[in-house]
């Protein structure tokens, strides 16, 4: 069974109802989740990465764009266990979005409850189906997806549809970083190591720790994942474009490039052109393949132990070079949705003059790790580094703190057209992954995994990344909403969720939503044959909802 489309068209269903012609009438609520499911379907997104999904079926009875559909609604609503699918369907806006095709209301004969009648895929149904799929049908296909294909189709086949909807900016700009994902200390999660970590959740060497200090540490069991995001100079929108989940103790750097070196696979050269890394990924030999293959300037900072390091400093002593101020750019704010009242406005004007004397009266004292001040100078073309076949420019950075003291670090840049200011400015943007891996792990439960099964945990992990993706997608399409695309998950349902209650009316695959009162009045209107019509259909629908579970799963 194909997707079911239905066009909004609310002038034509309008034209229909007035003759009593329609096909099907639900109620519903403008939820966020409907408008998310109606844009991606439009679209084709959801088509179109279905196509492609590796599924380890030979036999397809369900259709693939229904499983990746389920999923992400699951993700939409912060479940991840599977046995909770049926109440997402229920609560949810995905059928009000996929069409009666797929589900409609019925009451359940022995509880009365109304619940959803679903003609299914097959007729290997006992009982009258009161969703559109099988939670054990969800669940299996994800289990026996392997993982490194589904991490290959994440990276390649869904980054091929987003290169072709033109989701990536033309800048250009990529960040690589790695993140530890933490798990309950049980060794049952496949392919999860317990390692060292001090009070920041770095890893620390066990044989590095002074004695009498062990209680200062925790052991912890964990994932690495290393992930690939876009964004744009403004920093006003992330898409996850590449994604693996590794043991906690593996190295980051080799999976980060060829992570780098399958997207570009993909999608082609001149996609990236920016990559933005941590000094963890410093190696030579690859930061020279990015720029000679595939035409990619790398941005990192250099490490104190390095011989570049020491090298930038003879050279800095050596010619004649002054440091320029730099300033921290400020963060992409989004105009407000509407304008404060003027009393407000007025109100706040004359509390932040109040706040502003009573600083100029008694100054607080800065701390000591308050920077003042901070600095910036370049050094170009530099070809001591032998393991980089491409030279490399030195942005020197310095940052004055308030007791005098001052820090100096370097960025490493193979872009020569940079300044050392548009390379400091460039890095600056790194500093917002940290909020994203907090908004992924802590409001979007990326780590709590139901199953310990490394299938389950990466598919997980992809989809809940994918749903992210298509939700920053979706509000950036819509200028309205462009002021949600930085928050949460979580506060973005806040926002969108509550809404007015609507009357759904399908007619010839083109559909409409209509206020209550508006749909109440037309039908008060109607008069003759389209009257009876009207009559008949809806008296139809009626039977329908009370009689449609022959065969109901009992309570």
């Amino acid at each position: 069974m194909e997707g079911i489309i239905y066009e909004k068209d609310e002038k034509f269903v309008i034209e229909r109802l007035l003759k009593g012609e329609l096909d099907y009438i639900d109620c519903g609520n403008e939820v966020f989740e409907a408008d998310l499911f109606r844009y991606i379907k439009a679209r084709k997104y959801l088509m179109e990465i279905s196509e492609t999904y590796p599924t380890p079926r030979k036999k397809e009875e369900v259709p693939l764009w229904l499983f990746n559909s389920s999923r992400i609604s699951m993700c939409l609503h912060g479940v991840n266990s599977f046995d909770q699918y049926g109440f997402v369907i229920r609560c949810g806006g995905m059928m009000a979005a996929l069409g009666p095709k797929v589900g409609t209301k019925a009451v359940h004969p022995e509880t009365g409850n109304t619940t959803l009648h679903c003609p299914g895929f097959n007729n290997k149904n006992d009982y009258d189906r009161e969703t559109p799929c099988d939670q054990d049908y969800l669940r299996k296909l994800a289990r026996d997806t392997l993982a490194e294909r589904l991490f290959a189709w994440n990276n390649q086949d869904v980054a091929r549809v987003f290169k072709k909807h033109k989701v990536f900016d033309r800048n250009g700009i990529f960040i690589g970083d790695g993140s530890y994902l933490f798990v309950p200390d049980n060794e049952a999660y496949e392919h999860s190591v317990v390692m060292l970590f001090d009070k920041h959740n770095h890893p620390v060497d066990p044989k590095e720790v002074p004695p009498g200090k062990m209680a200062d540490y925790q052991w912890r069991r964990c994932y690495k994942m290393v992930s690939l995001l876009h964004t744009n100079p403004e920093g006003d929108f992330f898409i996850v474009a590449a994604v693996k989940v590794l043991p906690g103790n593996a190295h980051e750097c080799p999976v980060l490039y060829d992570l780098v070196e399958e997207f570009t696979g993909a999608v082609g050269d001149g996609v990236i052109k920016r990559l933005i890394l941590d000094r963890g990924f410093i190696d030579g030999e690859k930061i020279g393949w990015c720029k000679l293959e595939h035409g990619i300037d790398v941005l990192i900072p250099v490490k104190r132990s390095m011989d570049l390091y020491q090298d930038a400093l003879e050279l800095l002593g050596q010619v004649d070079k002054d440091f320029e101020p730099w300033q921290v750019p400020e963060l992409h704010v989004p105009p407000p949705s509407a304008p404060k009242p003027e009393r407000i406005e007025k109100r706040e004007a004359s509390r932040q003059k109040t706040l502003e004397k009573k600083k100029q009266k008694e100054p607080p004292p800065l701390p000591k790790d308050t920077v003042i001040a901070r600095e910036v100078v370049k050094i170009s073309e530099l070809r001591s580094w032998q393991g980089c076949p491409v030279p490399v420019n030195l942005a020197l950075c310095t940052d004055t703190y308030a007791d005098g003291h001052f820090d100096l670090w370097m960025l490493l840049d193979t872009d020569p057209t940079k300044t050392s200011s548009d390379s400091r400015n460039d890095y600056h943007l790194r500093v917002q992954i940290e909020e994203r891996h907090r908004q992924f792990k802590g409001f979007s439960d990326l780590t709590n995994f139901t199953s310990r099964a490394f299938s389950l945990i990466a598919n997980q992990v992809v989809f809940l990344l994918l749903t992210y993706n298509f939700i920053q997608i979706f509000l950036r399409s819509q200028s309205k909403k462009k002021a949600l695309s930085n928050k949460p998950i979580p506060n973005i349902r806040r926002q969108l969720l509550p809404s007015i209650p609507y009357v759904i009316v399908y007619c010839q695959q083109r559909v409409a939503f209509l206020n209550p009162l508006h749909f109440t009045q037309i039908i008060l209107n109607l008069e003759g044959e389209a009257k009876k019509k009207a009559q008949a259909k809806v008296n139809k629908l009626r039977i329908e909802f009370m009689e449609s579970l022959r065969y109901p799963r009992p309570p």
